[in-house]
């Protein structure tokens, strides 16, 4: 999930229509990134994280490498270095997201997750002293709310179990690469920077499997259809997003990427899992505090004026 932030040489086509292609595409997509969390939670049975990371986004960088093959010829230091520094956010994030999953149910994952949302324009404060909006605050009090009921009698008690703190800790890396990423979307041919952040993703996570005694999983049927499908997934939704957030303002992708976990628990309910009726109250707030983190209300007279500025 990726919360994208507007460029100044962005342009967006004037359209009066409620549902336009970009929108119907982010929302395919969100539905899909939601289903990954169950792939997820069913493969690291099978297989460890580290090696799972490693696989699934190997093929990504195979499939994007493939269809912008003439574009790699084009790579500038400035794309590389600004991948592997995105690549390095990537790993973390999804890294910890894997190893929290193998202690928590993929909808509880996915909520957690969400809670980067409110995070981004907090850590841009922290690091570049972009001072964000009082809406802000009140979003992030609210999400930690939600965290801590979605945590259950742990997080009550302050005292949140492995899977919940990594998770937690995995949304703050996804929150420092939705930064970056906004820093160069600009600049630099965000295609050339995808494949080499999803090259270097999976490269540390091979690298450091030996480091930290992670044995190569066997090449059974739940995790070689699994690192597939996910390489599939996340090379498709990486491009779908690259093309769709250029079309449509940052609050109208926020708003559908706020689905996200909506998807993710709808399918894990499905798949068996349940959650309390406190954590889903704290499912609830973690996706309001996304929404008021980045939604800000217009004037009727300008909003069609404000949401062309973005």
């Amino acid at each position: 999930m990726k919360i994208p932030v507007p460029s100044a040489t962005s342009t967006k086509p004037r359209t009066s229509s409620l549902v336009n292609l970009p929108e119907l595409a982010l929302i395919a997509i969100t539905f899909i990134w939601g289903g990954t969390f169950l792939v997820v939670h069913n493969a690291v049975t099978a297989s460890g994280p580290l090696a799972f990371v490693a696989a699934r986004f190997a093929i990504a960088a195979a499939i994007c490498a493939l269809i912008c093959r003439r574009q790699l010829f084009k790579l500038t230091k400035a794309e590389f270095v600004t991948g592997v520094a995105i690549g390095v956010t990537i790993f973390g994030g999804y890294t910890l997201q894997t190893y929290g999953l193998m202690f928590i149910s993929s909808s509880k994952s996915a909520f957690i997750t969400a809670f980067y949302v409110p995070l981004v324009p907090l850590v841009q404060w922290l690091v570049f002293k972009q001072r964000p909006h009082p809406a802000v605050w009140v979003a992030v009090v609210v999400a930690f709310t939600g965290l801590l009921l979605l945590t259950g009698t742990d997080g009550l008690s302050m005292g949140l179990g492995q899977g919940e703190l990594i998770t937690a800790v995995g949304a703050i890396a996804i929150a420092l690469e939705i930064i970056l990423v906004s820093r160069v979307a600009a600049s630099l041919n965000i295609l050339r920077v995808t494949i080499v952040q999803l090259a270097t993703a999976s490269l540390i996570a091979l690298l450091l499997m030996p480091v930290l005694g992670e044995a190569p999983p066997p090449l059974g049927k739940t995790f070689v259809l699994s690192v597939i499908a996910l390489g599939c997934a996340s090379a498709l939704i990486q491009y779908v997003m690259n093309w769709a957030q250029k079309r449509i303002s940052a609050t109208k992708a926020t708003l559908i990427y706020a689905g996200e976990p909506v998807w993710a628990g709808v399918i894990g309910r499905i798949a068996g899992e349940r959650l309390p009726g406190l954590a889903i109250v704290g499912a609830v707030l973690i996706i309001a505090a996304g929404i008021l983190s980045e939604w800000r209300p217009n004037k009727a007279g300008n909003s069609a004026k404000a949401e062309l500025s973005q």
